[in-house]
C-alpha cells in the first residue's frame, strides 16, 4: 500500500468535518446565534453533526476495509477507533445536553415538559434514546478499569452494541434533523456517508470473511499441546495463498464446534502458511482460548483475516531483529521462518519467566540453525522496580545498555516486537534510544 494513502485518509477525515461544519452553516446554524437559545440550540446541533460523522468514523475504522487497515495496520486502527469514539461519545453528550437546553429555554413547558416531549412526539427518539443507552454501554466496558475486568469475550459481545446504537440513531437524524432535512446537498452527503459506512461492514465484515471460509473449508487437522496452558492447532484446507497471509500476520477465529462458536478470537500464526495448511498457537487465557484444546479433527473454521502489518512485506532493510516475550513469540517464529535471508541476517530475542516457558523453543532453535540465524533466550523473572524488557539479572543494565550488549548493530536493523503491552512498550523505548528509526519498528498489540 503506498505510503501517501495515510495521510490521503487522514485528511479525509478532517475534510468530512469541515463538509459537516460547512452543510451546516449554509443550512443557517449561524443565523440562530442572536438569542442565548438560539446559540444553544444551534451549536447543540453542530456537536451531534459531527458526533454523528465520527461514529460513522468509527464504524468505518473497524470494518476492515483493506486499503485502510495496510494503511495503517491494526494496531494504529485500534488507537485511533478509541479516540474517534470517545470523540465521538463526549460530543453525542453535549448534544444531548445543548439541545434540551436550548429547547427548554425557548418554551413554556419547561426542561421536565421539554424531555417529555421529545420523547413521546418526536419521530424515532425512543429509538435514539434505546442507541444512546447502548452507546453508553460500550464506552462504559471499553475504560481500561472495566475492560481489565471483562473477559475478551464478554467484551467483545458488548462492543458489537456499537454497531446498534449507530443503527437505532439514524431514524431520529434523518427524521428530525434540521441540517439533515435543510438540502438536498445535505440530505445526499448524509444518505451517502450512511450508506458508505454500512456498505463497509456488510462487506469486509460479513460477505468477504464467509466467502473466503466457504472457499478455503478450513478445518482442523491436529491439536498438539505445547505446554498444559498452550496449545498449537494446525488447519488444512483449499487454495489458502489466495487468502494473501504473511507469516506474522493474524485471523480472527470461530470455531465451530459447540455453543459459543459465534465469538471470533484473535490469533497470529504461529507457521508460515501454505497453499493448504495454516497453524496457530495460543496460550489459554480465556474461555475461547482454553476450549481449543478440546477441538476434534474435523472441526470447522471461520475466519476473518488476514491482518496487521507484523509481516515480512513491511521489512525495510536486510537485517532484522525479532523480539517476542511470552506467547508474543508466535508471529516471531512464523517471521522467522518466512523471511528471505542470508546467514547472520536475523536474530531473535525470546523473552520467557524460566527455561520451562519456551514455547516453541525447540522449533525456533532449529529454524535459526537451518537459516544461520541468532536465536537468544532471555529467561528470568521481570526486573524489580521498573518496567523493563530485561529480566532480573541483567536489571544493572539499562533497557538500551541491555540491548546493544545482545545485539550491537541494532540500529541497522528492522525490528519486530510481540508480547504484553507493558514489555512491548519497554523493547520499543528501547529499541528507538538504540537508534533505529521509527519506520523500521514494527509492533502490534493485541489486548485493547
Amino acid at each position: 500500500m503506498p505510503l501517501w494513502w495515510r495521510d490521503a485518509s487522514g485528511a479525509a477525515l478532517w475534510a468530512l468535518l469541515l463538509g459537516v461544519t460547512a452543510l451546516w452553516v449554509a443550512g443557517g446554524g449561524l443565523s440562530e446565534v442572536g438569542t442565548i437559545a438560539g446559540f444553544v440550540t444551534t451549536f447543540g446541533r453542530l456537536t451531534g453533526l459531527i458526533a454523528s460523522a465520527l461514529l460513522l468514523v468509527q464504524v468505518f475504522l473497524m470494518a476492515r476495509v483493506p486499503w485502510v487497515e495496510k494503511a495503517w495496520g491494526q494496531d494504529e486502527l485500534v488507537r485511533t477507533h478509541r479516540w474517534v469514539g470517545f470523540t465521538s461519545f463526549n460530543l453525542m453528550l453535549a448534544h444531548i445536553v445543548l439541545i434540551t437546553i436550548g429547547y427548554a429555554a425557548a418554551s413554556p413547558a419547561g426542561l421536565w415538559g421539554t424531555i417529555v416531549d421529545f420523547t413521546v412526539n418526536y419521530p424515532g427518539m425512543l429509538l435514539a434514546i434505546a442507541g444512546t443507552l447502548a452507546l453508553c454501554m460500550v464506552v462504559v466496558t471499553s475504560l481500561k478499569k472495566a475492560r481489565a475486568k471483562l473477559r475478551y469475550e464478554s467484551w467483545h459481545l458488548i462492543h458489537l452494541y456499537g454497531y446498534l446504537g449507530a443503527g437505532l440513531a439514524l431514524p431520529h437524524q434523518l427524521w428530525t434533523g434540521q441540517e439533515f432535512l435543510s438540502s438536498t446537498v445535505a440530505t445526499v452527503f448524509w444518505w451517502s456517508l450512511y450508506g458508505a459506512t454500512l456498505a463497509a461492514v456488510l462487506v469486509w465484515r460479513i460477505a468477504v470473511p464467509l466467502l473466503r471460509s466457504r472457499r478455503s473449508d478450513l478445518r482442523v487437522s491436529e491439536v498438539r499441546a505445547d505446554a498444559p496452558d498452550v496449545t498449537t492447532v494446525t488447519l488444512t484446507g483449499h487454495g489458502l495463498n489466495r487468502l494473501g497471509a504473511q507469516a506474522g500476520q493474524f485471523f480472527n477465529w470461530r470455531f465451530v464446534d459447540g455453543p459459543g462458536w459465534s465469538r471470533a478470537n484473535p490469533y497470529s500464526l504461529s507457521a508460515a502458511p501454505t497453499d493448504n495448511s495454516m497453524r496457530i498457537t495460543v496460550k489459554h487465557l480465556g474461555d475461547g482460548s482454553s476450549r481449543l484444546a478440546q477441538l476434534k479433527p474435523g472441526t470447522r473454521a471461520l475466519i476473518e483475516g488476514p491482518y496487521g502489518r507484523l509481516h515480512p512485506g513491511v521489512r525495510t532493510r536486510q537485517k532484522v531483529l525479532l523480539m517476542g516475550a511470552g506467547i508474543g513469540i508466535t508471529p516471531m517464529r512464523a517471521l522467522l521462518e518466512a523471511l528471505p535471508q542470508h546467514s547472520g541476517d536475523v536474530t531473535i530475542i525470546h523473552r520467557v519467566g524460566s527455561q520451562d516457558d519456551l514455547v516453541l523453543g525447540e522449533e525456533i532453535a532449529a529454524l535459526a540453525a537451518r537459516h544461520g540465524a541468532r536465536y537468544v533466550v532471555a529467561a528470568g523473572h521481570r526486573a524489580p522496580g521498573r518496567t523493563s524488557w530485561l529480566p532480573a539479572q541483567a536489571a544493572h543494565l539499562s533497557d538500551v545498555d541491555g540491548l546493544l550488549h545482545l545485539v550491537p548493530d541494532v540500529a541497522e536493523r528492522d525490528v519486530y516486537i510481540c508480547g504484553s503491552p507493558a514489555w512491548m512498550d519497554a523493547a520499543n523505548l528501547a529499541v528507538l534510544a538504540a537508534g533505529v528509526p521509527t519506520e523500521a519498528v514494527h509492533i502490534e498489540h493485541f489486548a485493547y
